[in-house]
């Protein structure tokens, strides 16, 4: 069903693009502007920016630009009125449509209608928990006898499986979901027989949130022993669900994470439910699968601080910090945590309670590098090889940290814990740097590869081109020429120009969008999009309106959206430091005037030059046909233009030769 425009403006009006960002992303205040490190690309310095008076965002790394319902498109990877509907909810405001009909679900993408029918999954296994008789006599005990109440239960969904054959899949049929969505779902399977059954059943439910807080799968628990099933099962992998990229309970957790500066990192589901009603509220868990670089970049958009709880069990500590180099590798600062033998996280909380939980934590958390020492040291004894080894895998760990300076503090303290000369452990360090810098050298016979291709966005921005390939066995040719990328300058100046500065009065009843419009009477822009845009603010003109950023920032095109917010973005800020000193710096709004009378002069040059260059090539033209009459019309027409050419250069101030 189709959203009306009229909520569809209250959406946009509601949605803070700060607050939407905000529960993706730690952003830190830079200027007027926030930045963070993009959530679209991986990177360590912040290139992501936020324009709160805008309410835009933009990546200056990977070019992702747009409001705050494009970036729920862009993250969430879903169409234009499912990220309506995403932040109307958001916002709590109530979109008047129709329930849609297993018709219009057919009509939806994949992706959409999958979210759709395991929300609706999550439902129903609520329901069965809540209001069955086995699920409140068998779901709810379970429960109860874990310690979690109401308000734990309400804020996972936790929900219940009946132990009956189809009983999802009959409710699902009843509500016109198609038996092919609900097994993409991973929610149902079929057998060798033919005969289709419920994947969850007889088990109690717990349910996987993206970041946004959307229901993308399922864990589920079985209640009787029996050897012959797996204690724990998951959705498998969909279109909507990657385990490698998903950490259980990071929607309920992000705001904590932000708040305190550090994420707690558990390893099953109860470990985090049980922490979160204890309130310890920063935790997450990697649901059963080794630590991933996803989940890692996951982490990482909250917090740089990383602390893993373990459980006592030795043997599985050891082989958990075999994995945690590559937490190091991405930049964050990882400590460790165990609890006593026999113990986890939700164990221990339950049996000391909440301050003595802190308690130890603050006793018993250590830095990575010197906990994964004194482990190794603890097994080597006084074995002089096994110390060497010690040596070498904890010099490797050191040297994954991308920061030199944290780097020589660890060299520093692991010396003193290892008593050995610091020296030796950057030696070795710098082998190991070397064998990485050290490439395989290319065979002399093995032919080179072509020249590149000059990047595109050199010239072009934003704009989504796909240059032409270059032809076999020759050098790739530049994509733009030279002209064409003056053009592009000047067009796109003249654009940003009236986008920002519109309906700024230069004099008395003349905007600049009025002057610069009467300046380019006559003039079609060259490059498409600035066309189209330039023809949109003229016919907004004729009507005695002024369409400036925020009219194009809710335009119907992405690409024009895209462009907007490139044109009305600044990468760089005055330093608040020419204030506190008192030095006045003048903005581009004082020259306003000049910035406009002299971008519309440069781009008149430009069409004067290309002009010029055309009469050139006739004038060669006629030449070879011996067409003299129409040389001389032609030379005193460039004659013409090489005066106009030169009263531009005079009125820029710049010099024209010939």
């Amino acid at each position: 069903m189709r959203i009306p425009e009229e909520i569809i403006e209250r959406i946009r009006q509601s949605a803070d693009i700060l607050e939407v960002v905000g529960d993706y992303v730690s952003l830190k205040k830079k200027g007027q502007n926030y930045s963070a490190c993009c959530p679209f690309h991986n990177e360590k310095t912040p290139s992501f920016n936020v324009n709160p008076a805008r309410q835009i965002y933009k990546c200056f790394g990977c070019g992702k630009a747009g409001d705050s319902v494009r970036f729920i498109m862009d993250i969430e990877n879903v169409s234009y009125p499912e990220a309506l509907r995403s932040l109307a909810k958001k916002y709590s405001i109530e979109i008047p449509e129709q329930e849609a009909t297993p018709e219009e679900l057919l009509r939806q993408n994949e992706r959409e209608s999958l979210f759709i029918v395991l929300n609706f999954a999550k439902d129903f296994y609520r329901k069965q928990l809540l209001e069955s008789e086995d699920g409140r006599g068998i779901g709810l005990s379970y429960f109860r006898e874990r310690g979690f109440l109401n308000d734990t239960v309400d804020a996972f969904e936790l929900g219940y499986s009946a132990d009956v054959w189809d009983a999802l899949l009959l409710e699902a049929q009843k509500r016109g979901y198609r038996p092919e969505l609900l097994a993409k779902a991973g929610l149902i399977l079929t057998n060798d027989r033919g005969r289709t059954y419920d994947r969850f059943r007889g088990r109690v439910i717990f349910p996987i949130h993206n970041v946004s807080g959307r229901v993308i799968a399922f864990g589920a628990r079985i209640l009787v022993n029996d050897k012959n099933q797996p204690k724990y099962i998951n959705s498998p992998e969909t279109e909507v669900y990657h385990k490698s990229q998903v950490l259980y309970g990071i929607f309920q957790a992000k705001q904590a994470i932000r708040q305190e500066d550090v994420c707690f990192l558990t390893e099953g589901y109860t470990d985090v439910i049980s922490l979160h009603q204890a309130g310890i509220r920063n935790v997450v868990a990697s649901s059963g699968t080794s630590l991933t670089i996803e989940q890692i970049r996951l982490i990482s958009r909250f917090t740089e601080n990383v602390t893993i709880l373990y459980d006592g069990d030795a043997a599985g500590i050891k082989a958990a910090l075999r994995g945690l180099d590559m937490v190091l590798e991405e930049g964050l600062n990882v400590s460790v945590a165990s609890f006593p033998d026999g113990d986890d996280p939700d164990s221990y909380v339950r049996k000391v309670g909440t301050e003595a939980f802190k308690k130890h934590l603050q006793d018993h958390t250590q830095d990575f590098i010197s906990f994964k020492t004194e482990m190794l040291l603890r097994d080597a004894g006084d074995n002089p090889f096994k110390r060497a080894e010690v040596i070498t895998e904890v010099v490797q760990s050191i040297t994954k940290i991308p920061d030199a300076i944290k780097r020589q503090v660890f060299f520093q303290k692991t010396a003193r814990q290892l008593r050995v000369d610091e020296q030796t452990l950057i030696s070795e360090s710098n082998k190991l740097l070397r064998k990485q810098q050290d490439k395989p050298v290319r065979p002399r016979n093995e032919p080179s590869a072509p020249p590149a291709e000059p990047p595109f966005d050199e010239f072009w921005g934003d704009m989504p081109v796909e240059p032409a390939p270059a032809a076999p066995e020759q050098p790739a040719k530049p994509a733009v020429s030279q002209v064409q990328t003056l053009y592009y300058r000047h067009e796109e100046e003249c654009l940003r120009l009236l986008l920002n500065y519109g309906p700024v009065e230069l004099e008395p009843s003349v905007s600049l969008c009025h002057y610069m419009l009467h300046e380019l009477n006559g003039i079609q822009f060259v490059t498409p999009l600035f066309r189209d845009m330039l023809n949109d603010i003229r016919a907004g003109f004729a009507e005695q309106e002024i369409r400036s950023a925020e009219y194009f920032l809710r335009h119907s095109s992405r690409e024009v959206q895209q462009q907007t917010v490139h044109l009305v973005t600044n990468r760089y800020e005055l330093s608040d430091g020419w204030l506190k000193h008192e030095i006045y710096v003048p903005t581009e709004l004082d020259k306003i005037a000049d910035a406009a009378y002299g971008n519309v002069l440069r781009l008149k040059k430009t069409i004067v030059e290309d002009k010029m260059e055309a009469v050139k090539r006739q004038i060669a033209e006629a030449q070879d046909r011996q067409e003299y009459e129409q040389c001389i019309e032609l030379m005193t027409e460039f004659k013409h233009l090489k005066e106009i050419d030169k009263q531009i250069a005079a009125e820029l101030g710049t010099v024209v030769t010939g």
